[in-house]
């Protein structure tokens, strides 16, 4: 087991992240939406996953989109269906879900209402 994978996933806000991630590819604007949480906050914590191979990023046009990365998924998979399981029944989690689903529903994201 990776130090850094642990580290990267000790933190509430990161664990928050990977639980909405989980869902699929989001971007920055997104993020900071579901979890009502500051741009320049979710970038740090996007950055310290992304450091620690969790996720990965993609570019499209202008918009930086991130997902879980497979490698994770395929060299770690008991911590990730422990995580996965874990955030399934996670009451503190659900707000997340929620705010997740209304933003979909709404395209409120820039990116969102162009992919459309």
């Amino acid at each position: 087991m990776n130090v850094d994978v642990l580290k990267a996933i000790s933190d509430e806000s990161r664990l928050r992240i990977l639980n909405v991630l989980m869902r699929g590819k989001l971007c920055v604007c997104e993020i900071e939406e579901v979890l009502e949480i500051s741009q320049s906050n979710v970038s740090r914590h996007l950055n310290k996953l992304k450091t620690a191979k969790i996720i990965k990023m993609t570019k499209e046009a202008q918009w930086s989109y991130y997902e879980i990365h497979e490698d994770f998924i395929r060299n770690h998979q008991y911590l990730y269906l422990y995580l996965k399981h874990s955030f399934e029944h996670d009451k503190s989690l659900k707000k997340d879900m929620h705010n997740l689903v209304d933003l979909k529903a709404n395209a409120k994201c820039v990116s969102l209402k162009i992919e459309k």
